[in-house]
Order: structure tokens, then C-alpha cells, then sequence
């Protein structure tokens, strides 16, 4: 995300390569973008185990969470990470930027298919979870 953002602000601040994004489309892409991140921070509010590293936190009496976001996608911060990234070089205002994003899409599908492989495994009741809620990220879709 910072090499992201570093190329927007030289785009548009310095190099103005391809700061050519509509207004309007700049304005609908923030607003997706605040969005992301008040699932992001919903997410973090209701899940007490939410973590930047996948892991079981048993010392901490890990247990699966399914209220807020959880209701919908097994996965929302994920979810809204791939929101923010899809959004932010929009937002910017850099065309540039937004082409590095796939790189952050392929990463953080990635990491989404490893942890629910690990919680599936190794986190009592996620398998039961994951059975009445499918999706891991986009509602009827993945």
C-alpha cells in the first residue's frame, strides 16, 4: 500500500503522468474507499482476535466471532482491504496507482485462502462456521 500511495502522490503531485481520473469518478472511488475502511475498523471493533499475523490466539481463549461484518463474509477486513486497494489510486487520482493494485488483490486473496485453511483446521467451531457462512469475501460470490 505505501509503494501505492507513493506513486499516486508523484503522479499527481510531481510527474502528473496520468492525474487524469474524473472528478466524479474520484469523489465515488473516496467514498468507497472511506467506506473499506469503516468495515475495516467495524470489523476490528467486533473481533477482539483481529490480527495483522493469522494465528490462534488460545491464551487469549480464541473463539470464532460471528457478529457484524461476520455475519456476512467470514473475512471482512480482507474484504474491505481489497475495497481500499481497489479504490484508493481512484481517489488519488493517479491511473498508475490504481494498476499497481492487482498486486495487493493476488496478496491478499492469497493469505485469505491460508488463514481460513488454518482456522478451518486448527480453531474449534470455525468449520461449522464456515458452513453457515460460505463466503469468505464477497457475498455470493467467494
Amino acid at each position: 500500500m505505501f509503494v501505492h500511495w507513493t506513486v499516486a502522490g508523484l503522479d499527481r503531485g510531481r510527474l502528473h503522468l496520468s492525474d487524469t481520473v474524473p472528478p466524479g469518478l474520484e469523489a465515488v472511488a473516496l467514498a468507497l474507499f472511506a467506506l473499506a475502511w469503516i468495515v475495516f475498523v467495524w470489523a476490528m471493533y467486533v473481533n477482539r482476535f483481529f490480527s495483522s499475523i493469522p494465528r490462534i490466539q488460545s491464551e487469549r481463549g480464541h473463539a470464532v466471532i460471528t457478529t457484524g461484518p461476520y455475519r456476512f463474509v467470514r473475512h471482512p477486513g480482507y474484504t474491505a482491504a481489497l475495497l481500499a486497494a481497489v479504490t484508493s489510486g481512484l481517489a488519488l487520482g493517479s491511473w498508475i496507482s490504481t494498476f499497481i493494485a492487482p498486486i495487493a488483490l493476488v496478496g491478499l486473496v492469497w493469505r485469505t485462502m491460508v488463514e481460513d485453511r488454518m482456522l478451518q483446521s486448527d480453531l474449534p467451531g470455525y468449520a461449522d462456521y464456515a458452513a453457515r457462512v460460505r463466503y469468505r469475501l464477497v457475498p455470493g460470490i467467494w
